[in-house]
């Protein structure tokens, strides 16, 4: 059974960073995709950031390029998205989620993904 297990995350002023974590059991992340995506109230989930199986490659909107970084540490099956110079419209629910897709090139719909992480609330005062 594949499970992602998120981290991090809170409340912080804007201007202010956080990390989130998500630690995946049951799936070899070294094989997938991964993306972080966010959902605020009354809005559609959208993705924040997306890499690649292999690494090499990485996708961020224009809203948060720049400011985040999503990342992964094959060697503890975890992918991180550090959150830099916060603003107030970052709040959300984070979620992590792995691609159905083995070996596949990153996307950036929710749809393409398969499992997803339970997501984490991020809160950005200004």
């Amino acid at each position: 059974q594949v499970q992602l297990v998120q981290s991090g995350g809170g409340l912080v002023q804007a201007g202010g960073s956080l990390r989130l974590a998500c630690a995946v059991s049951g799936r070899t992340i070294s094989n997938y995709a991964m993306g972080w995506f966010r959902q605020a109230p009354g809005k559609e989930r959208e993705i924040v950031a997306a890499i690649s199986w292999g690494g090499g490659n990485t996708y961020y909107p224009d809203s948060v390029k720049g400011r985040f970084t999503i990342s992964r540490d094959n060697a503890k099956n975890t992918v991180l998205l550090q959150m830099n110079s916060l603003k107030s419209e970052d709040t959300a629910v984070y979620y992590c989620a792995s691609d159905r897709q083995r070996r596949g090139n990153f996307k950036v719909v929710a749809g393409a993904y398969d499992y997803w992480g339970q997501g984490t609330q991020v809160t950005v005062s200004s």
